[in-house]
């Protein structure tokens, strides 16, 4: 699967995350942000562009209906925030903390979770294009009811992870790992699994595999 990296130019401004109210409206482009910390804070309709965003916190931070575009945030922390209703194109987070992070119902395309932390964070109503979590920790995140397109878990802790409602057509999970799933069985086909895996969802599912 071929993923859209992020479009940023070589030539960004310093910047500090408050930047962003500098403007009419909440927006930063154009930025080269590290070191802030802007946690516990509420932005309204904040749009985010051409940006590379390093070793910042945006812990139980309010970015509802937020826009990112052509972004890459690389050792930040934002768990617990709310980034529901957003719009998410050509966006790397790579070895970030997503702890509990809100994602639903929003459009999710062109981006890549790298060597991150994702548990308990939450997709559920969301459309997912062409994303790739790589190396990523999804314990118990929730998939509820979302239209997946071009998605891959690559070498992923899936243990605990819900898939309720959400057909895998398509997806390969065959490279990771889990301990329980939910998921149903009609969507479970065609998913792409490991043999192993294969006699696990069997067992879930209440089958008793003889060899």
């Amino acid at each position: 699967m071929k993923i859209t990296a992020p479009k940023i130019s070589e030539a960004l401004t310093p910047s500090h995350f408050t930047d962003i109210f500098y403007e009419e409206d909440p927006e930063l482009e154009m930025a080269f942000v590290t070191d802030s910390e802007f946690t516990n804070e509420i932005l309204e309709r904040p749009r985010i562009y051409h940006a590379i965003i390093k070793n910042s916190q945006f812990n139980h931070t309010d970015f509802g209906k937020i826009q990112l575009t052509d972004v890459r945030f690389e050792n930040c922390d934002l768990s617990n925030a709310n980034l529901r209703e957003s719009s998410i194109h050509r966006v790397e987070f790579h070895n970030c903390k997503l702890l509990g992070t809100d994602f639903s119902e929003s459009s999710i395309g062109n981006v890549t979770f790298n060597d991150s932390i994702v548990n308990m964070a939450m997709f559920g109503n969301s459309k997912l294009e062409k994303v790739l979590f790589k190396e990523a920790v999804l314990q118990q995140t929730d998939f509820y009811d979302c239209k997946f397109k071009g998605v891959g878990f690559d070498l992923c802790d899936l243990s605990g992870t819900s898939f309720e409602q959400t057909a895998l057509k398509g997806v390969d999970i065959s490279t990771s790992r889990f301990d329980t799933l939910t998921v149903s069985i009609e969507d479970l086909n065609g998913c792409k699994v490991s043999t192993h895996q294969a006699v696990q969802l069997a067992s879930l599912m209440g089958l008793v595999v003889k060899e």
